[in-house]
């Protein structure tokens, strides 16, 4: 590899990626599906304790 940077089909295509990944039982579909799912926004996330705060003072004050 060079100090470039690569992208994803790139990087799944070299030969020394491939090995390591071999040994490690993972396949290049797991790996894409892996960072599209970390990509996503999760459904059932908790808002940050400053947003919360900030809705929470709303409704207590009668804004």
């Amino acid at each position: 590899m060079s100090d470039r940077i690569n992208t994803l089909d790139e990087l799944l295509s070299d030969p020394m990626v491939l090995l390591v990944m071999e040994r490690d039982r993972v396949r290049p579909e797991q790996v894409r599906l892996l960072l599209e799912r970390a990509r996503r926004p999760a459904v059932d996330a908790v808002p940050p304790a400053h947003v919360v705060a900030k809705t929470c003072m709303q409704q207590w004050l009668g804004r």
